[in-house]
């Protein structure tokens, strides 16, 4: 028998974190730790971390709901997926706590990865700022020994944003660096179009949400007719039913879909997205959402079980200044685990301002 303890903890950015929506300077978080009864040694612990400006399942009651459920898992020992289905980081924090407890291990899945043997490729991310900002991001991530950089766009003037690709172009080829973009919807559906045609100039990869979601006539003419591969992320957050999910691919018909178990039904819900996707030949990847490392560590355990050898979109949490250590790191371009590393205790996830 296990019981189930929740720890808020707020991450603190190093520096704020300019986004789509706005800039970041803390992250509200919460981790679920399922203790043994007869044995405090043994325990499992995940993370919750919804975006308090993106999430679905984040509201002013989050807080209490998150408690509720984890009475009912106490009650009930087990994984109420059905339950959690429309709570899609509340599932990710129970699932992988679930998983961590099961395998008595922070090696959640056995592959090399995490037995120490390869490391995940990544990409280089590059925040939204003014053009000096971005481009000495780009300059370090590219000094690091990135060989796929992605840029966030729409935060500036696009034609300072086509520079700052223009210039990575004319020092890289594509067989030396790939270029991705997200535009998080910040393209019109009259100016879309056009823009993805100045794109594809300067062979760009893909482009991640270009119209805003909820759109989907429109997304799906633009993905039948685009000169650049399209990746959907903001138009699968809150399509949880498994024939909504087939219906809006079967719709849309995009290149790719972006996969991150906080926002889009945690493992099993992404689970479920990359089953159909591989059932209409529409290609994906795996993104981490600003977790601290104990999500970052379980995306990226599960993301090394899928065997997917497109560049992930998985941070190592430097962006935090009050992370929890733990043994990852980045070597070049791709993200590695250490199994004989140092893992913290319990004692260290207790936030002083808590």
């Amino acid at each position: 028998m296990f019981k189930v303890e929740i720890i808020p903890y707020r991450l603190r950015f190093k520096k704020p974190a300019g986004t789509s929506r706005g800039i970041y300077t803390d992250h509200q978080i919460w981790y679920v730790v399922f203790r043994d009864d007869e044995d405090p040694a043994h325990f499992g612990i995940g993370e919750c971390a919804p975006l308090h400006d993106l999430s679905p399942d984040f509201d002013a009651g989050y807080a209490d709901r998150l408690a509720a459920f984890c009475r009912i898992m106490e009650k009930e020992q087990r994984i109420n997926t059905e339950l959690l289905r429309d709570h899609p980081s509340i599932l990710f924090g129970m699932e992988t706590a679930m998983r961590h407890y099961q395998q008595r291990s922070w090696q959640l899945w056995d592959t090399p990865f995490s037995r120490g043997e390869t490391g995940i490729p990544i990409n280089g991310l590059i925040w939204m700022g003014d053009y000096g900002v971005m481009m000495q991001q780009i300059d370090v991530a590219l000094k690091k020994g990135f060989r796929c950089i992605k840029l966030k766009i729409g935060a500036i003037d696009f034609e300072k944003e086509l520079a700052l690709l223009q210039f990575i172009r004319s020092h890289y080829s594509v067989g030396e660096v790939e270029l991705r973009v997200d535009a998080n919807g910040g393209f019109s559906s009259s100016e879309a179009m056009e823009k993805l045609h100045r794109l594809a100039e300067l062979e760009i990869h893909s482009i991640e949400q270009p119209i805003p979601a909820g759109k989907w006539e429109e997304m799906a003419r633009l993905c039948e007719t685009t000169p650049l591969p399209i990746a959907l992320d903001e138009e699968l957050i809150g399509i949880y039913d498994p024939a909504e999910k087939k219906k809006l691919l079967k719709t849309i018909r995009p290149q790719y879909i972006i996969l991150k178990p906080t926002l889009h039904g945690g493992i099993s819900g992404c689970n479920e997205w990359i089953s159909m996707a591989n059932e209409l030949g529409t290609g994906w990847w795996v993104t981490s959402a600003l977790e601290s490392n104990i999500g970052l560590n379980s995306i990226a355990q599960w993301c090394a079980s899928l065997d997917n050898p497109l560049p992930q979109g998985l941070g190592t949490g430097s962006l935090y200044m009050n992370n929890i250590p733990l043994p990852l790191e980045t070597r070049g371009d791709r993200l590695w685990f250490e199994p004989a590393g140092a893992f913290p205790c319990l004692k260290e996830f207790h936030d002083e301002d808590e």
